[in-house]
């Protein structure tokens, strides 16, 4: 392992020069990529095409006695529900499916329990003090930016390679102002992480002081598997059942990075009280849904069964493009002691953890060679990465080539920062 510490400031700066004039290299090619965000590609947004066809006369818009053309069924169509049931590992009755967005309903499930309370406790907003939220860090930014409007303090918790660090969870919710917790539980934003059945039984075991204490459960990336050899995520809501906890946990997932991501079909999953609870503010807030598109989606894919066949299309044009970053870190940066990466087997991420103190300028000099980057400290709470070390690596988007530019450039460029650092000190 090479160690830019130990060096000599001759050796140092002999390695600068070299570095710098390759990073000028790249700076005149006048670059412009982007590797900030979790899209997919034209590619995979084109596998779906064909269900914009599966409903075509006017019977085909009839399921199970219901026009879903019209209004009614405010909680989604009896189908939908039992496909997402069974991604879920939960009833069809605990199901409500909603629009397009996830996000979208876990942002309205907060509002709604800010403004109106769950499991029978007061409101967020009547309750004294800053209340507490669990994030778990390195974690994803948009999680981060509700909890941060809705008004709580947020608490970071490390991920570790089995999932959060649960003997810190269970600490922590011992408080009684700690409202609940962000997971993505299976190949993390942006680790990649899946957590082990260990860790899915001793949180669905949680004892919250907290009656109102929920888990959002955010199952984003549940199917969205690289490798046939990917680890199967236990499902939490039998488990959190059985310990007592059956309003616990609250699942979220929709179907943005399997079908396209503006035209989707979003849902959650609840316990029996809480189900019935959000069933009733629903059917205040609309009078339904676009069961159109979710009939689409149902007839498109047909089951679970169906759906994996489907990914497995989008696993063949994304593994080439996590392979290719990955190999270039490897040849960029295997050899250097302060460098590392996680070699995920799904997801749309890769995490990378540079020198301490210097992420924010890596991904400055990659924007200056035409690289644009997720910020840095966007995968902490208040996008505050004490360390200023972590970043996220998004490879979907762009092709093979362009990926190959892109990982290049970082490697240059978290080695210039490194550099930098050390000349300057």
């Amino acid at each position: 392992m090479i160690s830019y510490e130990q060096l000599s400031r001759p050796e140092l700066e002999a390695e600068y020069a070299v570095q710098k004039a390759r990073f000028e290299s790249f700076k005149e090619r006048g670059l412009k990529l982007n590797i900030a965000r979790g899209i997919p590609s034209t590619e995979q947004l084109e596998l779906s095409m064909d269900m914009l066809d599966v409903c075509r006369d006017r019977a085909d818009y009839i399921a199970e006695g219901t026009d879903t053309r019209c209004y009614g069924l405010v909680d989604g169509i009896p189908a939908a529900k039992r496909f997402f049931s069974e991604i879920l590992g939960v009833s069809p009755e605990s199901v409500i499916v909603g629009g397009n967005s996830s996000l979208n309903m876990m942002y309205d499930m907060m509002i709604r329990t800010k403004v109106f309370g769950i499991g029978g406790c007061e409101p967020w907003c009547r309750q004294p003090g800053k209340l507490k939220w669990i994030c778990i860090v390195p974690g994803y930014d948009r999680h981060f930016a509700v909890s941060e409007e809705m008004g709580f303090e947020l608490v970071p918790v490390k991920m570790l390679e089995t999932g959060p660090d649960v003997d810190a969870i269970e600490e922590l919710v011992k408080d009684p102002t700690v409202k609940g917790m962000w997971c993505i539980p299976k190949h993390s934003n942006p680790c990649g992480t899946t957590y082990t059945p260990e860790t899915v039984k001793r949180l669905a075991s949680l004892k919250p002081a907290a009656a109102d204490f929920r888990i959002y459960w955010d199952n984003a990336y549940c199917v969205h598997d690289i490798y046939d050899d990917c680890m199967e995520l236990v499902p939490i809501q039998p488990l959190a059942e059985a310990a007592g906890n059956p309003n616990m946990v609250i699942q979220f997932m929709s179907t943005s990075k399997m079908g396209f991501p503006g035209a989707g079909v979003a849902c959650l999953s609840a316990g029996p009280e809480d189900v019935k609870a959000i069933r009733a503010r629903i059917a205040i807030q609309t009078i339904g849904p676009d069961k159109m598109n979710m009939l689409r989606h149902i007839r498109y894919f047909k089951d679970l069964q169906g759906l994996k066949d489907h990914m497995k299309l989008h696993a063949e044009l994304i593994r080439p493009k996590f392979e290719t970053v990955l190999n270039v870190l490897d040849k960029e940066a295997g050899e250097l002691s302060f460098v590392r990466w996680t070699r995920p087997r799904g997801g749309y991420f890769i995490s990378l953890w540079v020198m301490p103190g210097t992420a924010k300028r890596t991904v400055e000099l990659a924007a200056e060679g035409g690289v644009v980057l997720t910020p840095a400290g966007s995968t902490w709470p208040l996008k505050f990465d004490p360390e200023d070390s972590n970043i996220r690596i998004a490879p979907t988007k762009p092709g093979v080539e362009e990926i190959t530019l892109a990982a290049e450039l970082l490697g240059i460029s978290l080695k210039l920062a490194a550099l930098e650092k050390l000349l300057n000190r």
